[in-house]
């Protein structure tokens, strides 16, 4: 439950390891977060970032075993994370691969791979959370989708794809928890400065984890459900969803 000035005080992060989930806790830890719930598929690699944690003033840091790909297992995980550590007032959803466009192109398995991470992990994972936030009657879900899912590029149209069913689906959830205490906030981000995106050309407009991290922190004070990171964004993107299809398979994007 937030405290008494309305600062989030659990937060439970999908993809421990990404960069900007990592720089939303540090700032979330400064402004009084003080349980924080790590989880990834190999919790050991986050003990680093859970030290620096409780260091900055967490009282309560953990790291979990989670795999986006064993939906099978994720309804027992949210009963598990709940029932041990109590309420949750942010879930992060930061997990995701960005995968090789011209390998899955060519091999399904790999385009599939891609679709089970962002997209089916994330509905798989994000229905008990959603069900849990209900029953404590308060919460918010932050999904980190892409702006690549605002407009399939031939560049990296099978990650762009994936993020635009994620993007969909998080609106969607949105909409039917209005009235219900809960919230979901998606995050477009473009081009960011992280590991994954490590030895890529970077794009115009491109940003860091610190930037989106800011971001989303105010979107939480405000209660944002969509944040584009930079902003200017949502404008550029408007524009080029109505570039006709001739015209935007020719452009350099």
């Amino acid at each position: 439950m937030k405290d008494a000035l309305g600062s989030v005080q659990s937060v439970l992060v999908l993809g421990g390891g990404s960069d900007i989930a990592q720089a939303t806790l540090r700032e979330l830890v400064q402004r009084r977060a003080r349980t924080i719930v790590l989880a990834a598929r190999d919790p050991g690699a986050l003990e680093p970032v859970a030290a620096e944690l409780r260091a900055a003033g967490a009282t309560t840091v953990e790291t979990v075993a989670f795999d986006a790909r064993d939906t099978a297992s994720h309804d027992a995980f949210v009963d598990g994370v709940f029932e041990r550590f109590g309420d949750v007032d942010v879930a992060i959803l930061a997990f995701g691969v960005l995968g090789d466009q011209e390998e899955a192109e060519h091999d399904g398995r790999a385009a599939v791979d891609i679709a089970e991470v962002n997209y089916v992990g994330s509905v798989s994972v994000a229905v008990p959370i959603s069900q849990r936030m209900r029953t404590q009657g308060h919460g918010t879900i932050v999904a980190l989708s892409s702006v690549a899912g605002e407009r399939a590029r031939r560049s990296n149209f099978v990650y762009g794809s994936s993020k635009a069913g994620m993007d969909a689906f998080f609106q969607g959830l949105g909409d039917s928890l209005v009235g219900s205490g809960v919230k979901v906030m998606v995050v477009r981000p473009g081009f960011v400065h992280t590991k994954m995106t490590e030895g890529m050309d970077a794009a115009p407009l491109s940003t860091t984890p610190e930037a989106v991290a800011g971001a989303i922190v105010r979107g939480l004070a405000r209660g944002t459900e969509t944040v584009w990171v930079p902003s200017t964004l949502r404008y550029v993107m408007s524009v080029l969803r109505h570039v006709p299809r001739p015209v935007f398979r020719k452009l350099p994007l």
